[in-house]
């Protein structure tokens, strides 16, 4: 007699990616395979609002993506400490019977359904967080130039493909100074297309700031190599090309004078390049402190 006094429901908690910068990879996730986030509670007398479920925070390192199992459609990234992105938003609560009172009928004895869940399979992911990219051809020499200016063991074997996943590797400057390097899988024309490692290599470089481009000095065609992977990185990502490039001629110890000068002049003259070799430590620290000065430049060191 008192008239409708039906609350409202809650709503159903949201599953939240949030970013934290203290961790580097996504193993604590490895046995948290099902999320299951509680019902809304439902509305009550006296127009009492139910509650919301309890949100699920699920704590991820930078540079995660998240992407749905079926579509392979990318749903979220976390790029920034603390940042938070409702991943799987909660269903919206029902509306009381106090809603639909009319002056006809001031007692109605109906409500309004409470949105359902949703469910299904997701994927996350984490690109390489790392300051230098190394980009090249497989066999270019890039876990052995990891193996000597870090501390970092990569497997190495004189046949292609010996990196198959990401290496990083903390690079000890002066001064107590570091930055982290990262030896990627080797790329080949066509991996734009999924071709060999294909975009499970070109992923993990949209996020490295700087790519340096190794290039062995008995290669047929140094210019034409670097062409060939700037174009791979351009079909993958555009974007790519924005990045601050520098090029090292490795296995530079087979090589006199005459023929550095020729190789140098093909390579791009606005892009810093040095030559070195990780066997005879040839330039290395050098190599070094050209990597530190484009690091903290403000302006971008590409050829585009």
């Amino acid at each position: 007699m008192g008239g409708p006094d039906g609350g409202d429901g809650g709503r159903g908690a949201h599953i939240i990616l949030k970013g934290n910068r203290n961790l580097w990879t996504l193993l604590h996730l490895r046995f948290y395979k099902n999320v299951l986030a509680e019902n809304g509670e439902g509305g009550s007398a006296n127009n009492s609002t139910g509650r919301a479920g309890k949100d699920i925070i699920i704590e991820v390192p930078l540079g995660t993506i998240a992407r749905d199992e079926e579509t392979g459609e990318q749903e979220a990234e976390i790029l920034a400490d603390g940042q938070e992105l409702i991943w799987l938003p909660g269903g919206k609560g029902g509306l009381g019977n106090s809603h639909f009172a009319t002056a006809t009928n001031q007692a109605p004895e109906y409500a309004q359904p409470g949105l359902p869940g949703v469910d299904g399979w997701k994927i996350l992911e984490l690109k390489v967080l790392a300051d230098v990219g190394l980009v090249g051809f497989p066999n270019a020499g890039k876990s052995t130039l990891l193996s000597v200016i870090t501390a970092a063991k990569p497997k190495i074997a004189d046949y292609a493909f010996t990196t198959i996943t990401p290496n990083l590797g903390m690079v000890e400057y002066r001064d107590g100074k570091s930055f982290c390097i990262a030896d990627l899988p080797g790329i080949i024309e066509g991996a734009a297309e999924g071709k060999g490692l294909g975009h499970r290599f070109l992923r993990h470089i949209e996020r490295n700031p700087v790519l340096l481009f190794l290039i062995p000095a008995d290669s047929n065609g140094h210019k034409k190599e670097f062409e060939i992977l700037v174009n791979e990185l351009e079909m993958y990502n555009p974007e790519l090309l924005h990045k601050q490039f520098v090029i090292a001629i490795s296995k530079s110890d087979m090589l006199d004078e005459e023929l550095i000068t020729a190789i140098r002049q093909q390579l791009p003259g606005n892009i810093p390049s040095i030559f070195i070799s990780s066997v005879i430590n040839k330039n290395i620290q050098e190599l070094k402190d050209l990597l530190w000065k484009v690091l903290n430049e403000e302006e971008k060191v590409t050829g585009f």
